[in-house]
Parts: structure tokens; sequence; C-alpha cells
């Protein structure tokens, strides 16, 4: 008998890569990371931690909304990993959660799962789909006279520089659209 693997040469490979752009387009560190504070939230309430003959029960009166909250972690961050168009709602959710953990379920799961919930709602929250750079052919761009590319307005004196034909007051209380500097309604 052979070591070889059964599979087709590459196989593995091609899976850790097709894994790969998977995971970077959504935010799939949030989502671990919410999962893996939701896991201590709801566990440590039942659990019964044995020292020798003496059983130390850690439950709590509010034992079912620790449950429902290390549940709530969990589905969020499966949804994320699943529906990235909801990070913004499931990172906020996440960090509420969390935060309500601390009373509810022995200090948010003894702050392990408490911090793990924070760190990955925050991740949500800040993460944005990458722009694909490969798609944009990179445009070049003519020198015009001092330097600057042609085409780019300095940003400094945009507003100051009248552009010729078209008034820079888009209020309609300019003087100069008969408006006297008065809001009229009609």
């Amino acid at each position: 008998m052979s070591a070889e693997i059964s599979a087709a040469p590459g196989q593995f490979a091609r899976r850790r890569l097709q894994f790969r752009a998977w995971r970077g387009t959504r935010p799939f560190w949030a989502g671990l990371f919410i999962m893996i504070g939701g896991f201590p939230i709801m566990y440590f309430p039942y659990a019964n931690l044995q020292i020798g003959h003496l059983t130390l029960a850690m439950a709590t009166t509010a034992g079912a909304g620790s449950l429902i909250i290390g549940v709530l972690l969990v589905v969020l961050g499966i949804s994320l990993w699943f529906q990235k168009h909801i990070r913004t709602f499931a990172g906020v959710a996440a960090i509420l959660l969390g935060l309500v953990s601390i009373p509810v379920s022995n200090f948010g799961g003894f702050v392990v799962g408490f911090l793990f919930t924070l760190i990955g709602g925050a991740m949500a929250v800040a993460w944005a789909p990458g722009g694909d750079t490969d798609a944009q052919p990179a445009q070049q761009v003519a020198v015009g006279g001092g330097g600057a590319p042609a085409g780019v307005a300095d940003s400094d004196t945009t507003i100051l520089r009248p552009v010729a034909g078209e008034p820079n007051d888009l209020s309609g209380t300019s003087p100069a659209n008969g408006a006297n500097g008065r809001r009229s309604a009609g």
C-alpha cells in the first residue's frame, strides 16, 4: 500500500484557492469571531465544573437568556458568511448582544465571549467589499501646464474659481439668479 492521496492531483490546492477567494469576498473573520464569542456565552451558564469531589455549578437565573444570546450570535456569524450585505446590522447587533451578555451570562462568558463578540462586531461594521483592481485598466493622464495633470482640478481652489457660463450657486438664493438673497416658495 502506498501513502498516496486518492484525490486528483492539485484538487486540494484548487479547493484551498476557491475557499480563499470565497473568504475574501465577505466578512469571514468577523463572522468567525462572533461565532467564537457566542459559544462561551451560551456554554458557561450550563457548565458544571468538577474540582475533586466538589461540583461548581455556574448556572444563573438568566440561563435561558444566555442560551438565546449565544444562539443569536452564532446565527449572526453564519449569516455574515452567507449574506454579506447585512454586515452593518449584524455587527451592531453582535456588539449590542455582547454588551447585554455582561449582566446576563456570567460577565459575558467570563469576558472571553464578550471580547470576541465586540471584536467581531467591530470587524463586521468596518468591513468593506474590496474593489476589483484587475477589471479597471490604468488610465494615462496627460500632464498640463504647471505640472498638474490635465482635467484634475485643484481641490483647494475649485470652489473659488467660477465656471464660465454656469452659476456656482445651486441653492437658488444668489442675486445672479434673481432671488435677491431670499428663498422663495414658488
